[in-house]
């Protein structure tokens, strides 16, 4: 949620409220040290995305979640997708907030995770690529707060924000039993994050 407000020239009206267009840097309201502001309309379908996350990771554990594949997926597309609605719906009505440029990127690591660990039970990808992912995002969990107490601020680059959706789609079509495709899409999400990874960290150092 953290894009810069939309401007007036036509063009780049339509690529800013896609998401293409991120110049100009983050809107006031989401940067360091302004109120949260929760009550939101993109907050409020970043929690409905922790709800469905929740649920799926339920079901995923569940005796019979090898049964449920169809819903496991439903329930991942919907939560996966949130990500594009939320952004969407600050660009729309101009509701940024600091508590969603946190809560953005922290719920992307829970649906990463959550769909790497239901896919390691159920069998469906790869487990050593799916335990390098794992341990990306724990190191992910520990540089973002590393970054906050220095006094920067959360930053995703592009290549970031695009190695997600790979991912996403790989543990998507893992649970829809769709072979071959889901790994191949893994492996480039990974190969992506991993670039992502290591240029944060490098700029991370530089900055220290």
């Amino acid at each position: 949620m953290a894009d810069a407000p939309l401007g007036n020239d036509p063009p780049r009206r339509l690529r800013r409220l896609a998401g293409i267009d991120r110049s100009g840097g983050p809107p006031p309201e989401t940067r360091r040290g302004q109120p949260l502001r929760p009550w939101t309309i993109p907050n409020a379908i970043g929690f409905a995305r922790i709800g469905l996350l929740v649920v799926f990771v339920v079901v995923g554990f569940g005796d019979d979640g090898l049964d449920h594949q169809t819903l496991l997926a439903t329930l991942y597309a919907l939560a996966a997708w949130g990500d594009q609605l939320d952004g969407l719906a600050a660009r729309l009505t101009g509701q940024y907030s600091r508590l969603g440029a946190l809560l953005d990127p922290a719920i992307d690591r829970v649906l990463v995770i959550s769909g790497v660990a239901v896919t390691w039970r159920l069998d469906l990808l790869p487990r050593w690529a799916l335990a390098v992912l794992v341990a990306r995002e724990a190191l992910m969990l520990v540089l973002g707060p590393l970054q906050l107490r220095r006094g920067g601020d959360i930053e995703i680059s592009m290549l970031g924000r695009w190695a997600v959706w790979p991912t996403m789609a790989a543990i998507f079509f893992a649970l829809c039993g769709v072979d071959g495709l889901d790994d191949v899409l893994l492996y480039v999400g990974l190969a992506m994050t991993l670039v992502a990874t290591a240029r944060y960290a490098q700029k991370l150092s530089t900055s220290a």
